[in-house]
């Protein structure tokens, strides 16, 4: 792959905290696969201490065959290139006897989250669908802003809150009877392992020496606090996203408010890839024209 100039620069970058602004068609995901590449080859990185993640298996996937292809199977032994949740179920599994969980723990897919929901709330919401789907949304987003029950429920100021979290706090307490996590739990347990807990933070500081982070317009509270909490030492993250393609602030994504708050906290160099390499300029002017009302984004 031959790289433009600030592809170029966006591989090479290695000396601290970077982010990477990468438009729609400018080929982010080959500098993201370039940039693997030339940590292990040209700067002494070890494939087992750089992990990449993304938001879809698929993503993950393809991310991985990729890299694979460029540098084979030798080189690329130990990597991680996974979903957040993938390498969260992964810290879980070996941070277990600090959780007091016991091994072979259950994970609760959504389905079996609201049948638990429904049970443990028969006499307050009485089966109704739209309530009970209303709550598993609310408990979602608490754990995803990295909010305990305790905390929702000296937060409440209307009635339906209290209850909501009256009925969080009865859930979890029943899921840690069951042994058992939901989805949800998979970012915000590492986050709070990672927060609460000095050698958990040595033990993963120590194994991911440099992580890369793709569509990082998509990470909430709980991821983001979880990429500072292992970069803030090391300094070694390269973030690539695009706050003009967060689509996801309803499932509490930090879009533009989280590229700001790594450039600020982290100090994180800004990176441009401005070329497209897929739409017509007629297309990328009309875009640009509309995108540009939008006062609170990035400037590019």
């Amino acid at each position: 792959m031959k790289l433009n100039p600030g592809q170029n620069e966006a591989v090479k970058f290695i000396s601290g905290p970077c982010l990477v602004l990468a438009g729609a068609g400018s080929g982010k995901t080959g500098v993201i696969c370039q940039k693997v590449a030339y940590l292990i080859e040209k700067c002494d990185y070890k494939a087992r201490n750089i992990a990449a993640v993304t938001f879809t298996n698929k993503a993950a996937r393809e991310l991985k065959e990729r890299i694979k292809r460029m540098l084979g199977k030798d080189l690329t032994r130990g990597l991680t290139v996974s979903t957040f949740h993938s390498l969260g179920l992964d810290i879980v599994r070996r941070e277990i006897k600090i959780l007091g969980y016991k091994p072979g723990f259950t994970l609760f897919d959504d389905q079996d989250s609201l049948a638990l929901l429904k049970e443990l709330s028969h006499e307050e919401l009485d089966g109704d669908k739209d309530l009970l789907s209303k709550l598993q949304g609310m408990i979602s987003n608490w754990k995803n802003d990295l909010l305990l029950p305790d905390a929702v429920i000296k937060m409440a100021t209307d009635a339906d809150t209290a209850l909501y979290a009256e009925l969080y706090g009865r859930y979890q307490q029943h899921m840690k009877a069951y042994n058992a996590l939901d989805f949800d739990d998979l970012i915000l347990i590492p986050t709070l392992l990672l927060k609460n807990y000095e050698e958990v933070r040595t033990r993963w500081r120590n194994k991911i020496r440099y992580m890369l982070v793709d569509e990082y317009q998509d990470t909430n509270v709980a991821q983001y606090l979880w990429l500072r909490l292992l970069a803030s030492y090391h300094k070694n993250i390269c973030c690539v996203g695009d706050d003009d393609q967060s689509i996801y602030s309803f499932r509490n994504s930090l879009g533009h408010k989280g590229m700001r708050r790594l450039q600020k906290l982290l100090d994180a160099q800004l990176l441009l890839l401005n070329v497209n390499y897929r739409s017509h300029a007629e297309v990328l002017g009309l875009a640009s024209k509309l995108i540009d009302q939008n006062t609170n984004r990035i400037a590019k």
